[in-house]
């Protein structure tokens, strides 16, 4: 029997060309397995298999989600919302256990696959890492839950795979779960290569809106599920750069939620004082400490009915982490210099954070406990340099916006030379260095257009200007830039689990070549490069063409249609 599950399973997933249908394949059989196993039990008249959902989270952060009911025909849209949970407790356990792991709902209980490990919970639900997670279980009628890791060949656990259930009856009693857990694990061991490799399904271009006014393909195909995301009201934690858009997307996240409408508070902790956190956080009330002149509210009293959203978690000292994990876990606070009593506090909380909080929990800097009550609901923001196709986008929108500041009737606009020159140029500061680089360019650009009338261009002169500014002295020496670019050909050669031939590194070259002729033109910018004899012989477009050739296979490698330097090739394929 088993050997014809597993047949049939590699069947449907060999003809999936997305993870969408993988999944819609690998829930089906899941759910047979699941539902046959109810009807052989003492349960077969009071049990009922609801739904599977597949959690894609690789490196902590969520990825992709897949749900399926029962019975029905396709994978849930993921903008309706209903069929798709999360709990942190079911994925705690799983990586935590690294097997798969039984949940009763209404007892409180984990029960891991494994022989002689413990139970964990107890009647007062302390197996839960929130009581809004055991809410929504039942609110689903789900009393009995089977979570299985999503293994890869290496070992590691990059998602997990629930299944639930509904029987009161089995109460505190064992389930089916343990009887069928064998044949359910291997499935999802099938599945597993197919789920966390196969690509997404495109999505149609989503609607851009004043929260999120460019959406590439990076953050299109992460939209569906911070869509479902912010109809939880649990806590979504956002990993990121700095200046990636973290604040942007927690804003969209509370614009999308139930709770529209109300406060959206953000504290950001970079700006304050350790000293001062705790007061920031909860308010104070007139002489709690030196300077408490009046009774002041803190973020999470003006956020009240809202969002609150914390950035740079990080950076929250260990007395005021004990503070905010005891909000978390009553939804109660009390200002500084309150005698006694607590207030309720109805929040919803977004997390921001550029640091990696696995590593801090491990270094002592931040509670494991606190972790776990944060990283419920993760995702990461792509740093700007990984949404290449956006980069121009959002240097257009950062152009009219401030030109309608100036001039509401006037019309601004980049010339595509320009925004070739943005997509081949480095962004560590991300969207808030882009900013400034396009406040530059176009201040540069006003200042010839004094005067003028007409419509207000940006040049590719502007924006390489520009970008001159951002090389001034006590930017990154070149050894370290180089030695960046090398961990970064390598970090992608690790995170891809494949070879990537060392000899795409050549494209470094052209990188350099394309971008000298994008500032200087062509002659020129082989000239400035030492390679004067190629011009004065007539050679330099062979060499160009060879030099950037390297550039369009590395982009090719990496999954990319086009290099920022195509339209160059193109060009020089036309000579």
């Amino acid at each position: 029997m088993q050997q014809d599950e597993m047949a049939q399973l590699l069947t449907d997933l060999r003809g999936a060309r997305d993870f969408e249908a993988a999944a819609a394949a690998t829930l089906r059989r899941l759910q047979a397995v699941a539902q046959e196993a109810v009807a052989s039990s003492r349960y077969a008249a009071r049990g009922r298999v609801l739904r599977g959902i597949v959690h894609l989270r690789p490196g902590e952060a969520y990825r992709s989600l897949a749900a399926l009911e029962v019975g029905a025909a396709e994978i849930a849209d993921a903008s309706v919302g209903t069929p798709f949970f999360t709990s942190a407790t079911a994925w705690r356990a799983v990586v935590e256990h690294r097997c798969a792991v039984s949940i009763d709902v209404n007892v409180g209980t984990v029960q891991p696959h494994a022989p002689n490990a413990p139970v964990t919970g107890d009647p007062s639900l302390a197996g839960f890492n929130s009581h809004e997670s055991r809410q929504r279980f039942l609110g689903r009628h789900a009393t009995h839950v089977c979570v299985l890791p999503l293994r890869t060949p290496g070992g590691d656990i990059e998602g997990m795979i629930s299944l639930e259930a509904d029987c009161l009856a089995a109460m505190g009693q064992d389930f089916v779960w343990l009887d069928a857990g064998d044949r359910l694990q291997l499935l999802a061991d099938v599945a597993a290569p197919y789920l966390t490799r196969l690509p997404q399904r495109p999505v149609a271009r989503p609607e851009v809106d004043e929260f999120l006014p460019v959406v590439g393909r990076s953050m299109a195909e992460l939209l569906p599920i911070l869509r479902v995301f912010a109809l939880q009201d649990e806590t979504i934690l956002i990993s990121g750069a700095t200046g990636a858009g973290k604040s942007r997307l927690a804003r969209w996240c509370h614009e999308r939620s139930n709770r529209r409408g109300k406060p959206f508070e953000t504290l950001d902790l970079v700006t304050v004082p350790e000293d001062l956190q705790m007061a920031e956080l909860f308010g104070w009330k007139k002489g709690a400490f030196t300077g408490a002149v009046r009774d002041a509210p803190g973020s999470v009293a003006r956020a009240e009915g809202g969002t609150l959203f914390i950035d740079e978690i990080d950076k929250l000292s260990l007395k005021a982490q004990a503070g905010l994990l005891h909000l978390l876990e009553s939804r109660s606070y009390r200002p500084l210099g309150e005698g006694t009593g607590e207030r309720q506090a109805d929040v919803r909380f977004i997390i921001g954070t550029n640091a990696d909080l696995h590593a801090e929990v491990r270094a002592g800097r931040f509670r494991e406990d606190l972790y776990y009550r944060v990283n419920v609901l993760p995702v990461r923001m792509p740093a700007l340099q990984e949404r290449q196709d956006e980069i121009p986008l959002w240097a257009q929108y950062m152009v009219n916006r401030r030109h309608r500041e100036r001039s509401p009737d006037g019309h601004a606009r980049l010339m595509k030379e320009a925004e070739r020159l943005l997509v081949g140029s480095p962004w560590p500061g991300n969207l808030r260095q882009l900013d400034n680089i396009v406040r530059r360019a176009y201040t540069l650009a006003m200042v010839e257009h004094a005067g003028a009338t007409g419509e207000l261009v940006l040049h590719e002169k502007h924006v390489a200007r520009a970008l001159d500014y951002e090389q001034a002295p006590g930017a990154r020496p070149l050894p370290e830039a180089l030695r960046a670019a090398a961990q970064a050909f390598v970090a992608e050669a690790r995170r891809r689990n494949a070879p990537l031939d060392l000899d795409l590194a050549d494209a470094f070259r052209g990188m350099v070549l394309g971008l000298a002729i994008r500032q200087v033109g062509r002659d020129e910018g082989f000239k400035l490069l030492g390679r004067e004899s190629l011009v004065k012989n007539r050679n330099h477009h062979k060499a160009l063409k060879r030099e950037l050739e390297k550039v369009d296979s590395l982009y090719k490698a990496l999954g990319e249609e086009n290099s920022p330097f195509s339209d160059l090739l193109s060009e020089v394929d036309a000579v």
